[in-house]
């Protein structure tokens, strides 16, 4: 800020750019989880960082080990972040984004689809110009088993898939593959 109360050059979108680069590292721990990349995941958290999932609590290191390579039961899963309130103080921030994540389990007894929703709660830090969750915890508002999983060998509706690549994985997916592509 200048003396006069009105902001320097380059100030005013300060605000647009820490929202932005959280939105972002939230965007990546996202893609992260769901195609199971460690170095996705080590861009979204300070190494110091905490997790508190209900189901599994503990350091960075324990989470990445817990969540890569993740449970083979699980084939599938998608993370869809909604809205987001930040409330940004300086190099710190308090983060609610809402959640909605499908995952395709199969421990056995055959394919099954289940949904749930809750909310990131992420204390965040940006160290050296960089925002990372520096503490996590996650809140479940609803749960839903939707019962066997619908069955995609035959395609979509009826009509075949022209190749395998359609459906998304948790490994082998072929977005990996996109981004790898030169244009």
């Amino acid at each position: 800020m200048r003396e006069n109360g009105a902001m320097a050059d380059g100030e005013a979108w300060r605000p647009l750019a820490d929202r932005m680069a959280i939105s972002d590292c939230l965007a990546r721990l996202a893609r992260g989880e769901d195609r199971r990349a460690a170095d996705l995941i080590r861009t979204s958290f300070w190494p110091d960082a905490t997790v508190d999932y209900g189901i599994f609590a503990g350091d960075f290191d324990a989470y990445l080990g817990w969540v890569v390579p993740g449970s083979d039961a699980i084939t599938a899963t998608q993370h869809m972040l909604g809205q987001s309130l930040m409330q940004i103080d300086g190099d710190v921030a308090k983060v609610e984004t809402h959640v909605s994540a499908y995952h395709r389990i199969d421990a056995g007894g055959g394919a099954r689809d289940m949904w749930l929703g809750g909310r990131y709660l992420d204390a965040m830090a940006r160290r050296t110009g960089v925002w990372r969750i520096a503490k996590r915890t996650m809140v479940y508002d609803w749960f839903q088993d939707a019962g066997a999983a619908a069955d995609w060998s035959q395609g979509l509706m009826g009509m075949p898939f022209s190749a395998p690549h359609f459906t998304g994985r948790v490994a082998g997916d072929f977005s990996a593959i996109f981004f790898a592509q030169a244009d």
